[in-house]
């Protein structure tokens, strides 16, 4: 039986000056949740506030009804706590209040936002896991040409400096005395691939410098690449940055609105000019779609007919949107996570057999019935044939419009995750960040070099879930036309500051540029100020308290598993998750066109790119984007005596001092579990799907907050 958590109690109402944060859990439950919001009260160190969750947590730790529902509780409040809310107790129950925007200063605000990152990543680097992995990097080994460890890969920023300062002072300052200095070059990091000066793993390099930046490190779902940008021009080729780029996020209203991908912008795009290749494009559009269903089973069982997949009726839709629910609530119930392990990884895999799963099922199901409502809705509008006089009708129609939004939302879902990427991680590391290095790794990321090997990569990969909803597999050519991202904080980040590229300017186009299109603000909508150790408490929470688990992080489920548990976790103790989910940290969203039809692309329009910088010869592509980096913004940087001496502050020698060393905050006793924040010693540290849906970009390195 589900387990009941509400209490019969009054209402609480908090006031204006804030909102509740007390479950409703009983009458021992909010005796305990109310101690405790009492006794972090004041406290600011983070052990003293981590003893008392601790403490307040084992209280639930005995038999009886509502005893996670209590941890859950606690772990929550104390999520908030950290994250600066105020909490407050009343009469009548627990008054949260969010920390206020400082909008008078920018830099404050940016530095709450940091510290409030920094609590999740200080969380992690406390894991023993973690901490291991970091002392194996830093420890010295055999490399292929002597000794090497992760300092291998820094570059001496004395050593750097004194090379800069000798150019500085020359006459008649050349890009050839720069490339003297600093010689860029992209690495993609491949499965299994080494450095061939140090031996170090790539993905080990690359995961170590991602452990410097503000937010904790996570894996993510889809489709991913990790970059390394080396500098040749110094010894072990030291890394300058390091960026990733990954599946886009699926809903971010002003790229979308942008792209044209939101219904009322297209809508009014067709109306302005309802002409014959729009007519055909919904048609096209529509007919692909459901041949891309796979339906065997379905006429098998008499769900639908081969008739109304022509001609569809009311009763067709209500047998698949039934079935949709019926193989929903069997997956929740029997998930099947072995068969849905290594999807797309064996090349003898059953497609028809996997989208016979109850998970594809019932997406299946969901999709015909809104793709065959929206055949009999055009039909409804009188849109037969596919001309431009029946488009003109079906817009002037609410049935036509309606179906024209269902193909609109399907073309845009066969499209995000395969011809757009969000950059997720892109910045420098010391020493170079203090000339600007974050600018170079943004820039390179628009060399055709990322093109070309997101396309390598990918080109013969079948997608999982558009080959479990055919049943066979289906290989689309990528044709990467678009970059998003978003900022970490809600401000312009000054690494995308003017950077504008024209065309000619690395031997392409004249005229044709490409630069960071500043798009608007996302809502503010995340889970990244609720820890990993809340979400593990949550699926407990869920998996007691339902017969079958809602969100089981099986790759097709929805996008951004983290979030949509704690919605469900939070709503179960009778919440408001809209209010407690809105982290009010709005992100600046911009987009990257790659291709000047990209928005034909996305639209699936045409199948051909026109890229803006010319894709052969890639690699001459990046040295030209490195030099026009040198040009634009190191010879002017290199000339302030302070870059300089920041730069130069990062050493090498005994003691090292060096920014782009791992920081790993202070434990005490490294064996306690309270300082390693898990329940149980021998417990490993989960990594939980972190997603370009957390809005992506983490830019700074807190090396250069120091």
């Amino acid at each position: 039986m589900p387990l009941q958590l509400f209490s019969e109690t009054d209402d609480i109402n908090p006031g204006p000056a804030g909102v509740n944060v007390e479950p409703r859990l009983g009458r021992r439950g909010r005796r305990i949740v109310r101690a405790f919001a009492r006794a972090v009260l004041g406290v600011e160190d983070y052990r003293e506030l981590l003893a008392l969750r601790e403490k307040f947590s084992k209280k639930a730790d005995v038999s009886g009804r509502g005893a996670q529902a209590l941890r859950v509780a606690v772990f929550i409040l104390f999520d908030l706590k950290v994250q600066g809310w105020t909490l407050q107790v009343t009469r009548n129950g627990i008054c949260g209040k969010a920390p206020k925007r400082d909008d008078s200063s920018p830099e404050a605000e940016k530095r709450r936002l940091r510290d409030s990152h920094l609590h999740e990543r200080d969380n992690q680097l406390r894991q023993r896991s973690v901490r291991e992995f970091i002392r194996k990097m830093e420890r010295q080994r055999m490399g292929p040409n002597g000794w090497v460890s992760i300092l291998s890969v820094m570059r001496d920023g004395h050593e750097l400096a004194e090379k800069l300062r000798a150019v500085e002072g020359g006459s008649g300052l050349q890009v050839k005395e720069l490339r003297g200095c600093i010689s860029p070059c992209l690495q993609v990091v491949e499965p299994g691939a080494r450095c061939s000066v140090t031996g170090l793993k790539l993905s080990e390099i690359w995961r170590y410098f991602r452990h410097t930046w503000t937010t904790p490190y996570n894996s993510t779902p889809g489709r991913k690449m990790w970059i390394l940008v080396r500098d040749r021009a110094a010894k072990n080729h030291p890394v300058i940055g390091i960026a990733a780029i990954g599946s886009a996020v699926m809903q971010l209203s002003p790229r979308d609105a942008w792209i044209g991908w939101r219904p009322s912008e297209f809508l009014e795009q067709l109306r302005l000019k309802p002409d014959t290749d729009w007519a055909h494009w919904v048609r096209r559009s529509l007919d692909n779609l459901i041949d891309g269903v796979y339906r065997k089973d379905f006429l098998k069982d008499r769900i639908l007919t081969a008739s109304s997949l022509r001609y569809p009726d009311e009763a067709c839709i209500a047998n698949l949107l039934r079935e949709s629910v019926k193989a929903r609530k069997r997956h929740q119930k029997y998930p099947r996570r072995d068969e849905h392990k290594g999807q797309g990884r064996s090349p003898r895999i059953s497609w028809s057999q996997h989208a016979r799963l109850d998970l594809f099922r019932a997406k299946r199901a969901e999709s015909l019935a809104e793709l065959l409502a929206a055949r009999m809705k055009l039909r409804q509008a009188g849109f037969r044939t596919g001309s431009r006089v029946e488009l003109h009708g079906a817009l002037n129609s609410t049935q036509g419009r309606r179906a024209i939004e269902i193909i609109l939302k399907y073309v845009k879902a066969s499209h995000v995750g395969i011809d757009m990427l969000d950059i997720t991680i892109c910045g420098a590391v010391a020493p170079y960040n203090s000339v600007l290095g974050g600018k170079l790794v943004s820039l390179l990321l628009m060399s055709p070099e990322i093109v070309r090997a997101y396309t390598r990569k990918y080109a013969k990969t079948p997608s999982i879930i558009a080959s479990s909803m055919a049943g066979r597999p289906i290989r689309r050519m990528p044709s990467l036309v678009l970059l998003g991202t978003t900022s970490l904080y809600g401000v312009n980040p000054s690494q995308y500051n003017r950077l504008r590229l024209e065309g000619i300017d690395v031997g392409g186009k004249k005229g044709e540029w490409i630069h960071f299109h500043r798009l608007g603000k996302s809502e503010g909508f995340g889970s990244y100020h609720l820890s990993i150790e809340t979400v593990r408490e949550v699926e407990i929470l869920l998996a007691q308290s339902h017969p079958g688990t809602r969100v089981n992080s099986i790759f097709g489920e929805g996008v951004n598993p983290k979030l949509r548990k704690l919605r469900a976790g939070v709503d179960l103790l009778g919440l408001d998750s809209n209010v407690l989910l809105n982290h009010r940290s709005s992100r600046v969203v911009y987009g990257i066109p790659l291709a000047s039809n990209f928005r034909d692309i996305l639209l699936g329009r045409t199948h051909r790119p026109r890229y803006i910088l010319r894709q052969t010869n890639a690699r001459s592509v990046t040295d030209n984007i490195a030099t026009f980096w040198m040009r634009r913004w190191l010879a002017n940087r290199i000339g302030n005596s302070e870059v300089l001496e920041a730069t130069a502050a990062h050493s090498l020698s005994h003691p090292v001092s060096h920014g782009a060393r791992v920081v790993l905050p202070s434990l005490g006793d490294e064996n306690s579990d309270l300082a390693t924040g898990q329940r149980d010693s021998d417990s490993k540290f989960i990594n939980d799907e972190f997603p370009a849906s957390s809005y992506g970009m983490m830019t700074a390195s807190c090396s250069a907050y120091r």
